[in-house]
């Protein structure tokens, strides 16, 4: 994941937990839900990320090993 990507993602969940708190402190419960939203597409994006950095370093492990690396 580059590292836009993370800061992208963890400003997006800060913003999340705030809305979240803004609808709880308000009684707001549709802020509330777009908050925990925010958070979970954040978390999805994140672990996206994560799987395709694996994926690539799966892949330039395969590369080595048919190099003779």
């Amino acid at each position: 994941m580059s590292f836009s990507d993370d800061v992208q993602n963890k400003a997006q969940d800060i913003k999340g937990r705030a809305k979240e708190a803004a609808g709880s402190a308000f009684d707001d419960p549709q802020l509330k839900d777009e908050g925990r939203g925010e958070q979970a597409e954040a978390s999805i994006k994140d672990k996206i990320a994560g799987a395709a950095d694996k994926v690539k370093e799966g892949v330039d492990e395969v590369k080595d090993k048919l190099s003779g690396k």
